[in-house]
């Protein structure tokens, strides 16, 4: 079904009435969907995009190893910056991170650098809003550790500190309350080509007990969940996933890809990372009978798998930890990268030759598959095994070019093509 903005606004104020007070201690989710003002200053302090800070992410930005062709710069300054997402408007792009701040960020004068950064939403309690998603026709949805909030014409209106959010998951209904984690809890959305929301919910394990099983795949929790866009008739799409941070559909053929971080502990070497293919509702992608890859776990390694497992189309290095990806559909890049995935390998954090901290590109056959999968930026991980920047998402602009974002800097980096 489709939302449309008036009657999503219309709604706010009657779904807000009966929960807002329960979710944020102020009440200020009511008073906005009653569109009253909370009373907070009209003027939100922007982050400053020049100065030491910004030469020394320029300076770092000269390490990174493109192909022929292709240039990166610094596009903002975004504390804690994670997943994005582009305003179909292309009037602003909004960046979630694993605290409490959602940032949106302008580039008013269309010079390929942001000139402006400041929160969103401020006046509303957020918690771990790590995922935003557009849907087509413009309505923004943040998805937060136990909640799924919308907000209605974001894009038009997130100059003030107070902006209408209407739940289409309550607080505390995304998984159960005993579920919550500090771990694996930095969730992503989508909107899917049947219409519906759909979520990624990582499970708080390296490898989860037996017992825990059955609660996991009755709410989804190691899986990914679809429902409606006002958060009716939410179901499982997928299960024997890990903890998924990152994931789009093909717009030719509308299948449903997503990465997967895999078991800790196992060696430096394996298991594989994942960039896996759904094809359709209730396939089974393998965890926690397997690893990563077609490796087994200790745990379940006497335990028959699920009939019918889904093995990754692309294996990527170990612990690397993939995250967000995207599909290219601009017209910038050469033709080898259109309707290629990009996608950003955060890096490891228990090997003893660190890994990863880069862009991948994965090219795919005629038939849908996935071709080849090789580095296209490089060079946040220096030679002497140090972090400079930590790649989390890619998301791609108006013009084609695209941005990655990094929480380690705390920036979104834009890269171009100009065959220079």
């Amino acid at each position: 079904m489709t939302i449309r903005l008036g009657a999503a606004v219309s709604a706010a104020a009657l779904l807000l009435a009966a929960s807002a007070w329960a979710q944020t201690p102020s009440g200020n989710l009511e008073r906005l969907g009653q569109f009253k003002t909370t009373g907070a200053s009209p003027d939100i302090p922007t982050i400053p995009q020049t100065g030491v800070k910004a030469d020394a992410l320029k300076k770092n930005l000269t390490r990174i190893k493109l192909p022929a062709g292709f240039h990166i710069g610094l596009y903002a300054i975004v504390p804690d910056a994670r997943h994005m997402a582009v305003g179909p408007q292309g009037v602003v792009t909004f960046v979630g991170t694993r605290k409490a701040q959602v940032y949106a960020v302008t580039d008013r004068t269309k010079s390929g650098t942001a000139d402006e950064v400041k929160r969103f939403a401020s006046t509303i309690d957020l918690v771990l809003p790590n995922g935003p998603c557009f849907s087509p026709d413009g309505f923004l949805y943040i998805v937060e550790q136990n909640r799924v909030l919308l907000y209605p014409a974001a894009e038009f209106f997130y100059e003030s500190p107070d902006v209408v959010a209407v739940p289409v998951v309550a607080q505390g209904e995304l998984i159960p309350k005993d579920d919550e984690s500090y771990n694996h809890t930095a969730r992503v959305c989508r909107i899917g080509p049947d219409n519906k929301l759909y979520i990624t919910l990582g499970q708080p394990f390296n490898v989860p007990a037996p017992e825990k099983l059955a609660g996991f795949a009755k709410w989804g929790i190691g899986g990914i969940i679809r429902m409606d866009r006002d958060g009716k008739n939410r179901e499982v799409y997928a299960t024997g996933i890990r903890n998924s941070v990152g994931m789009d559909f093909n717009p030719k053929d509308k299948t449903l890809w997503f990465t997967d971080n895999q078991v800790d502990g196992m060696g430096d070497n394996i298991p594989a990372g994942e960039l896996n293919r759904a094809t359709k509702a209730g396939e089974n992608f393998g965890f926690p009978w397997y690893g990563g890859g077609k490796t087994r776990t200790e745990e379940y390694k006497n335990d028959a798998p699920p009939a019918n497992v889904v093995f990754p189309q692309v294996e990527m290095i170990a612990h690397a930890a993939d995250l967000g990806m995207t599909f290219y559909s601009g017209k910038m890049f050469p033709k080898k990268y259109q309707n290629a995935i990009f996608s950003a390998q955060h890096g490891s954090w228990n090997l003893t030759q660190p890994s990863g901290a880069r862009v991948m590109v994965t090219t795919l056959k005629d038939d849908g598959t996935a071709d080849k999968s090789e580095p296209f930026a490089e060079g946040w991980l220096t030679d002497d095994g140090e972090y400079i920047g930590r790649p989390v998402d890619v998301a791609q602009l108006k013009d084609g070019s695209i941005l990655v974002s990094d929480d380690f800097a705390g920036a979104l980096y834009r890269i171009w093509y100009d065959g220079k």
